[in-house]
């Protein structure tokens, strides 16, 4: 699921903020994050919710994408584009994910490539699809440094994603999980690197452990208490952050 912010033009001056909610990915399959789900369940509610909102709210817009499916990338690029008739898009959330209980000793190649394809891939191929709107974003701003009110990528990550700060507690059997988020935590630096010389901010949090069909309820934090986090995160977020690893506080994750 992305989510995504941008500027639409209007026939006004300012212009009407754009929300665009990018739908992701629905499965059934245990440990699998699904945010926006198709299939039966309490959190159906929460796509229901959703559209409703839509329906409410013009500027409010629900796309449907499979990151898995490069394909379908580009499409959502394309009706986001057109949704901000000519304006730039400042915010980029990467937040799929999948997670299956696999050690060392159980996991397969098959296995091992579809968690790089959703958790890795997806966000590269994100990335680049909306680039180009990210740009616009980035040039088209008045604002210094970098920042998501001007151009941003989050990759959601984790903890677990974490080289240096994982402890032994945590070597749980979720290798491709915790291999994937260390190519997404890679990846987030390769792109600051690369995108910063575009005006472009990209930076990994890592929301907590989140009482969630893949966190489970044993979880430290609810759904509530980690976005509320992330949101009061992302406004302080600057070049200084650029490429790095950050929890739901804003504090610093070593990778």
């Amino acid at each position: 699921m992305g989510l995504l912010r941008g500027k639409q033009r209007s026939g006004s001056s300012t212009g009407a903020t754009a929300r665009i909610q990018a739908r992701g990915r629905a499965s059934s399959s245990p440990g699998h994050n699904v945010p926006f789900p198709v299939q039966e369940g309490p959190a159906v509610l929460l796509g229901e919710e959703l559209r409703d909102l839509a329906s409410k709210h013009p500027n409010l817009v629900l796309v449907k994408l499979d990151v898995a499916n490069p394909s379908a990338i580009v499409s959502a690029a394309k009706i986001v584009e057109g949704k901000l008739n000519g304006a730039g898009l400042n915010l980029l959330i990467n937040n799929a994910g999948i997670f299956t209980p696999v050690s060392l000793e159980t996991v397969d190649s098959e296995e091992m490539i579809r968690a790089y394809k959703t958790n890795a891939v997806g966000p590269l191929l994100m990335a680049q699809a909306f680039l180009p709107l990210l740009k616009k974003a980035a040039q088209d701003s008045r604002e210094e440094g970098l920042s998501c009110n001007k151009a941003a990528i989050i990759n959601i990550s984790t903890l677990l994603g974490s080289i240096e700060r994982t402890p032994e507690s945590y070597f749980k059997p979720v290798i491709s999980y915790r291999c994937s988020k260390a190519a997404l935590n890679m990846l987030t630096r390769c792109q600051a690197l690369t995108y910063g010389k575009a005006g472009i901010l990209c930076v990994a949090l890592h929301p907590g452990w989140v009482k969630t069909d893949m966190g489970t309820q044993e979880a430290d934090l609810t759904v509530d208490t980690s976005v509320q986090g992330l949101l009061s995160v992302l406004p302080i977020l600057s070049e200084k952050h650029s490429g790095m690893l950050l929890n739901w506080k804003g504090k610093t994750i070593p990778w």
